[in-house]
This record gives C-alpha cells, structure tokens and sequence, in this order.
C-alpha cells in the first residue's frame, strides 16, 4: 500500500487570488507545526511545491525524513490575470467568467490562466509519477489547496463541484491510502 500524506503549507494571510504568486508562508505557530511534523509518519518521504511557501512547511516539518526534489508540476492552479486580485475586484471586471470558474469549474479558465481540468491533469501526472517511483512508501506532499482538491477528487471519485465543497485548513493533512482495491481519503483536513 501507498499512502499519501497532503498537507497544506502555511498561511500566506493573503486576501486575493494566490497561484503561481510565490509569497512566503508564516510558519510562527511552532506548536502547531510541531504537532503536524509528530503526527506524520517518521519514515515518511516529503516532497514539495516549488514555491516557497510549500518548500519552507516542508522544511519546517522534514526532521531526518528523507526529501526529494521540490516539483513544478505541484504548484497550486494558475489564476492568470486574477492572480494577486480580490474577488470582488475580478467580478467587477470579468463577473460571468468568474462565477462560472467557481460555480461550473472544469474548462473554464482565467485569462492566462489554467481549468480546474488542466490543474487535475497536472497534478495528477506528477503524483502518478511519485507513486510509481515510491510504490508502498509513505509519501508527505506539502502543497496547496487546489492541489489537494485534485486527489480528493480523485479517491471520492467526485464531480468538480462536490470537491470544491470541502474545506482544507492550513498546515491540514489529507490522507489517501492506495492499494489493489483502489483510492481511499480519510481523513481529511485532519488539523494535528
């Protein structure tokens, strides 16, 4: 059995569209940092997001687990023209498409941007990749909120909208457990 062990990086305290934008987390509640780092399994394997965010939680919480290279292709979804824009200010510009981005994801993409669709294809290559590569190990990925959204999708077998119904908390674990029978998520958003 594989398991993935997803964890949502810090918080950035942003209140706009955060993608691609590399801003830093804050990493000061070291109480609950080091309860995420004890909860994850001690022989676990951690990757990460190459954005800083992500790479600096993964720093916070490898110890002497074993790390890999941080990956691109692990990033969260890319918001384009939204990027580093409030919600409100995006829907006085552009209020059809953002509603239906969020409403009736899927194809649907930012200017310049990626689809929910695009994002779930990109991630899911990459942690296709990583299970293969580290088939029966016990894989800690440090990513994003979308990122997760994408292999809960893909455990619950869940349509866009059904996924983007759960909550993934900063510094969160989302557990899925792979073998013969298949994808199985619990649990999630689990706050150590």
């Amino acid at each position: 059995m594989t398991e993935l062990h997803l964890v949502r990086h810090g918080p950035t305290h942003a209140k706009t569209m955060v993608g691609w934008s590399d801003l830093p987390a804050d990493l000061s509640d070291t109480a609950q940092v080091t309860r995420l780092a004890d909860h994850l399994p001690s022989d676990g394997i951690v990757i990460s997001s190459d954005l800083q965010r992500c790479i600096a939680t993964a720093d916070a919480i490898q110890r002497d687990r074993r790390r890999l290279e941080h990956d691109a292709a692990l990033r969260e979804i890319h918001f384009g023209d939204w990027e580093l824009k409030a919600f409100a200010e995006i829907e006085a510009t552009d209020p059809d498409r953002i509603r239906a981005y969020w409403e009736t994801p899927g194809d649907v993409r930012p200017p310049n941007g990626e689809s929910w669709n695009e994002v779930a294809s990109r991630v899911n290559g990459a942690i296709d990749r990583l299970i293969t590569a580290h088939r029966g190990a016990k894989l800690i990925v440090v990513v994003h909120f979308g990122v997760i959204l994408t292999q809960i999708q893909r455990a619950e077998q869940l349509t866009t909208e059904e996924v983007f119904a759960h909550r993934i908390d900063n510094l969160s674990v989302t557990s899925i457990k792979i073998d013969d029978a298949g994808w199985t998520a619990h649990p999630i958003n689990h706050v150590p």
